[in-house]
């Protein structure tokens, strides 16, 4: 499913649990986000303020456009006596091709228009919004040598509500060339698709609608900037990053049901084990699921005797994937930590080809040819986190199993049949889909930066492939939200299934709240009986957040 399939089928699950003749409270309005974008300061969290949804109106900062206009004319001066790269010169493997003055304005039209070649899935709304936030705060640092109403055209975009639609693929993470060029051809009025107030046309024909000028002209050197960078991958690796920490949150609470259902030890959880590997997303796992079963009386030697008193043998210590499991979702906080920084220093960073700067020895500016547009850095992380999210899928896969067997779930039912075992066949299927998307997200797991193409006549001959690689990660990170409402869901049949021989023993603080919340929507399974809407709703939970736990960090 991709991306925006995911939104669509949660939107559909949405409308399917909504009762009929039931009131529903509509939530305020979120207050409107105020951005005053200045190259240096733009947060993560507005970042995801604006992934979430919330409405947002962005303007430059009142000094950048000094320093924007300063930098321009410095350009402009330097051409004189330099040949710059998509200034008076051509682009890729055309790059020893001159260009004249008079044919300035006419090939910033061609740069767009040659480039948005990109084909598939838009990006969904928000990530478009962001990305030309994005840009025009990394155009107000003032290196490109852009007038500032080109960033300020972006944002007149953003603030109208007016979003180009922007295919995913064609981007090799060699900057966002295809999907930048379909934001450019929108922005300067051709007919490249944009959406606004639900509709979608041509910009020409929208952009008036929505108060604009229908036409906007680019100056010389005006269009590469808009093309070169990384600030659509920066967008949605930031998206993933979102969507990754509310889930690593989920897994925590799904482990946690999954250790009450099972009895197991408390003892893997002591602090002092912890401290000692001295990794700090580990310590801080451990000591919130530690919260989550504070107060259970099913986690103790009391509870673990009540299914078979008469047969009760000391447990010593559970398998590995309940004694290892925070160091193993560690990982994935970990990670996600390195590529919260490395997306900061991103937002705030120039990543165009050339920039502008004053020279060091005399006056005036002078152009420098390199090559910040790569996102390898964040391909590799992209990469790295996908590889944790999947071993994170792994797990949540294997504890869901050990639920099937009554030997490895310490006497729960056979395949948590309810009623009669045998005449039911409980959920042994629902776990089989776990174990069939585990492949799926192995394979995309496959990192995609090790997979370079040359490109362009040589021109461009190592290549970061860093969209693929965010986009296999939000492909996984759909993937993940099933495997994990599976554990969800036979957790809480877990529970249910031994409620009455546990009965006057409490679960955690947290726990019994997520097992309220699960059965809020989700009837226990007695006799065997159509299971797809169960699993359904079980994601639509995830999806929608409802089983973070409150202890989350």
């Amino acid at each position: 499913m991709t991306h925006v399939g995911r939104i669509a089928a949660g939107m559909g699950l949405l409308a399917a649990l909504c009762v009929p003749g039931q009131a529903v409270a509509v939530p305020d309005a979120p207050p409107v986000l105020d951005l005053v974008l200045d190259g240096d300061s733009l947060s993560l969290r507005d970042s995801f303020a604006i992934l979430e949804g919330r409405p947002v109106v962005a303007r430059l900062a009142a000094d950048v456009w000094a320093t924007m206009n300063e930098t321009r004319a410095g350009a402009l001066a330097a051409l004189a006596d330099q040949r710059v790269y998509g200034w008076n010169q051509a682009l890729g493997p055309l790059k020893d091709r001159p260009l004249t003055p008079e044919q300035a304005e006419q090939f910033q039209r061609n740069v767009l228009r040659s480039h948005a070649a990109g084909v598939g899935e838009p990006l969904p709304d928000n990530v478009v919004r962001l990305a030309l936030i994005l840009k025009a705060n990394q155009m107000a640092r003032g290196t490109v040598g852009v007038r500032p109403e080109v960033p300020q055209r972006l944002l007149a975009m953003v603030n109208a509500g007016v979003l180009p639609r922007m295919p995913q693929i064609g981007s090799l993470g060699t900057g966002d060339l295809q999907p930048q060029a379909a934001a450019g051809l929108a922005a300067i009025g051709e007919d490249a698709p944009v959406r606004y107030q639900g509709e979608e046309g041509p910009a020409s024909e929208l952009l008036p609608k929505a108060g604009l000028t229908a036409g906007f002209t680019l100056q010389a050197g005006e269009a590469l900037p808009i093309i070169s960078g990384s600030t659509v991958l920066a967008a949605t690796l930031m998206d993933a990053v979102h969507r990754a920490t509310v889930l690593a949150d989920q897994a925590e609470g799904a482990f946690a049901l999954f250790m009450e259902a099972t009895r197991a030890e408390q003892g893997s959880l002591d602090a002092r084990t912890h401290q000692e590997r001295r990794i700090p997303e580990q310590n801080a796992i451990a000591a919130r699921l530690r919260a989550m079963v504070a107060g259970s009386g099913w986690m103790t030697e009391e509870g673990r005797k009540r299914l078979d008193p008469a047969n009760y043998h000391p447990r010593v210590q559970d398998a590995v994937s309940v004694r290892a499991a925070p160091h193993i979702m560690a990982g994935l906080r970990h990670v996600l930590a390195d590529t919260r920084r490395t997306l900061v220093r991103e937002a705030n960073a120039s990543t165009s080809n050339p920039l502008i700067f004053k020279r060091d020895q005399g006056p005036g500016y002078e152009f420098v040819m390199g090559g910040n547009w790569d996102g390898s850095v964040m391909g590799h992380l992209a990469d790295t986190v996908n590889a944790e999210i999947t071993d994170l899928g792994v797990l949540s896969q294997e504890l869901s199993g050990r639920l099937l067997s009554p030997r490895w779930s310490y006497d729960l039912p056979a395949n948590l049949a309810g009623g009669t075992v045998g005449l039911n066949s409980g959920m042994v299927q629902v776990q089989t889909v776990a174990a069939a998307l585990i492949p799926e997200m192995q394979a995309r797991a496959t990192p995609a930066g090790t997979l370079s193409r040359p490109v362009k006549d040589g021109q461009e001959d190592h290549n970061t492939m860093a969209m693929a690689s965010v986009r296999h990660l939000h492909e996984n990170l759909d993937r993940l939200e099933i495997v994990l409402a599976v554990q969800y869901l036979m957790s809480a049949q877990g529970i249910d299934l031994i409620a009455q021989k546990m009965a006057g023993l409490p679960l955690g603080a947290v726990t019994r709240t997520l097992q309220a919340e699960l059965r809020e929507y989700i009837t226990p399974l007695d006799e065997d009986r159509y299971l797809t809407p169960d699993l359904e709703r079980a994601i639509w939970l995830v999806h929608n957040r409802h089983l973070v736990p409150s202890v989350a960090g």
